[in-house]
């Protein structure tokens, strides 16, 4: 397992921008952030392959939202752009042996970041 931490959220207005990192203690086959928000089940957002070939997004977010890594720093981004109210929700990074838009599959999570968008 590898020691995530993200960074990166806030308060932001309807139609704004966000850049959201996950710095990882080390490197894993798969990167991904995932999202809960209040009273929800945590869902998946974007997944990441090591070289960035294989890369998949949830429908609610495909079009506004981008996700990168950076193995020479051992980290993943994820590019919140057109941000709405429903993406309101904290963030997860997380990180595993396999690309998967299954929470469970992934072994290792940060303690997440709070992202709200205020309309």
């Amino acid at each position: 397992q590898v020691q995530l931490v993200e960074s990166g959220g806030g308060l932001v207005q309807v139609g704004d921008s966000l850049r959201l990192s996950c710095a990882a203690s080390g490197s894993s086959a798969a990167m991904g952030w995932f999202r809960q928000a209040p009273g929800k089940e945590r869902e998946f957002v974007a997944v990441i392959s090591w070289n960035a070939l294989r890369i998949y997004y949830a429908d609610s977010v495909k079009g506004r939202f981008s996700i990168s890594r950076d193995n020479a720093k051992n980290s993943v981004y994820l590019q919140m752009n057109s941000l709405k109210p429903e993406d309101t929700a904290v963030y997860y990074c997380a990180a595993g042996r396999t690309v998967t838009v299954a929470a469970s599959v992934f072994s290792s999570w940060g303690k997440g970041t709070q992202v709200t968008v205020s309309s």
